[in-house]
């Protein structure tokens, strides 16, 4: 693999911070000599990026993993080749994932890549399906909620990253299945593609009585990915014993202040257990998820579901997409 030849990569910027949902101007280009790895380093090429919720509250500084400052460049999971290595446990070409940010190229030590297996089905699939939105949805049902055939399990943003993977694992496990997306068109992808049972549009009539009309003997699983009211809405309709997973603030990212959260009693009447998931906390397990998560995709249970953009310079209009909720599918970037 060669390197570019006129030495060159590029990168994108946080211009200046979002006032609200972000807008392309929040973001710039800039172009930047190409990075030469050190002793024990590889220089990577990036080929797809993932874009993310959290990474506006990065930008608001209120993520566990860190700030992200005007004139700094954006975070982000890649997928990368190795194009040089200076280490001898990796070898030149090698198919990585990484956190290689928003940048044509970026420099890592060996122990920050991690190549992809060898039977892996794809490579954009290491950062959707089969990569950490697959890994937040798995570990919810899996290893915390673990809902049992016949329960009924609710997931709004049910087209999203993390919520197209759990509509279909909860499928898989024998649930009821329901979601919450905001639009008609993401609810017939809900059902129609990702074999929901039933998705309720938010935007579109009562909210409140459909869910009742769906949810007759109470919500067994609630996957929350949005908070705000969506929330609260859904924790005065638990059923007793319910297992509640926080994992998303969708509703709460472009705003500067925190809404209340749900009232106590909602959980206290339904002896809810109410789990808070940090999808780092399961890294350790990844290897578990991608044998079940694989072999269900190799079998047609488990549907790729990706929205993809070309080229780097694309990545700040479908970030604002994304924070929009005008993406369909798990937000990728396709850059090499």
């Amino acid at each position: 693999m060669d390197v570019p030849m006129n030495g060159k990569m590029h990168q994108v910027l946080l211009d200046r911070e979002p006032q609200g949902s972000p807008v392309t101007d929040d973001f710039r280009l800039r172009e930047a000599e190409l990075p030469e790895p050190a002793d024990g380093q590889v220089l990577c090429e990036t080929l797809f990026l993932s874009l993310d919720p959290y990474m506006r509250s990065q930008i608001a500084g209120r993520h566990l993993s860190g700030t992200i400052a005007p004139g700094d460049v954006m975070r982000g999971e890649t997928v990368s080749r190795v194009l040089q290595s200076k280490h001898s446990d990796v070898a030149v070409g090698t198919l990585v994932r990484c956190f290689g940010g928003w940048q044509t190229h970026s420099v890592h030590s060996a122990s920050e890549v991690h190549p992809l297996p060898p039977e892996f089905p794809a490579p954009s699939l290491a950062l959707s399906t089969l990569g950490m939105p697959g890994l937040t949805a798995w570990a919810g049902l899996h290893c915390l909620a673990q809902p049992r055939a016949g329960e009924t399990v609710v997931i709004p943003a049910a087209t999203g990253g993390v919520g197209a993977v759990a509509g279909q694992l909860a499928k898989a496990k024998g649930c009821r299945v329901i979601g919450i997306a905001g639009s008609d068109e993401k609810c017939r992808q809900a059902t129609e593609t990702l074999g929901y049972d039933l998705c309720l549009n938010r935007k579109s009539g009562d909210l409140d009585a459909a869910l009742s009309e769906a949810c007759p003997e109470g919500i067994d699983v609630f996957f929350d990915l949005v908070g705000g009211e969506i929330l609260t809405l859904c924790s005065s309709k638990l059923a007793v014993g319910a297992r509640v997973l926080l994992c998303g603030l969708m509703a709460d990212y472009n705003s500067k202040e925190r809404p209340a959260g749900p009232p106590p009693g909602f959980w206290i009447r339904s002896r809810a257990t109410v789990y808070g998931l940090v999808v780092y906390d399961y890294e350790h397990r990844r290897d578990e998820f991608l044998g079940q998560a694989i072999d269900l995709y190799n079998q047609g249970k488990l549907k790729a579901w990706e929205d993809t953009s070309d080229g780097i310079d694309s990545a700040p209009d479908a970030f604002a997409r994304l924070m929009r909720g005008e993406n369909r599918g798990k937000a990728v970037v396709k850059v090499a």
